[in-house]
């Protein structure tokens, strides 16, 4: 790469308008290129530009995914705490407050579950038809 650059030895410099820049600037941040010189270059001498793009239906299910991981976590987190607090527990009457509450968290962990499930079944659908 050293090599290559040392043989560079002409400057030429263009003025753009604000738009104009912008418009180049977005084209260089979308491509693989690391600097704008290198982009200008490869695209005024044809060679090849590599872009990036996002998929925004991808976008959306990792939004989806990130909140439910969350909800999870959380759920999971309040079922560690239960089960922790049944095994220190001496009293029975307490005993069967925290076998109902941990029946209600183990309901709603199974529905989160379930609600993912439907998630990336909907999700792997809509991505095999397209």
């Amino acid at each position: 790469m050293e090599r290559e650059n040392s043989n560079r030895t002409r400057i030429v410099g263009l003025r753009f308008t604000p738009e104009e820049y912008l418009k180049i600037e977005r084209k260089w941040k979308a491509s693989s290129s690391r600097k704008l010189s290198d982009y200008i270059r490869n695209h005024l001498f044809n060679k090849p530009i590599t872009t990036n793009y996002r998929n925004k239906s991808l976008d959306e299910f990792m939004l989806e995914i990130i909140r439910l991981r969350g909800e999870l976590s959380a759920l999971g987190n309040n079922f560690n705490q239960v089960v922790k607090k049944l095994h220190t527990l001496d009293k029975i009457p307490e005993f069967k407050v925290w076998i109902i509450s941990s029946e209600q968290d183990k309901k709603k962990l199974l529905d989160k579950v379930e609600e993912i499930k439907e998630y990336i079944q909907k999700f792997s659908a809509r991505w095999l038809l397209s």
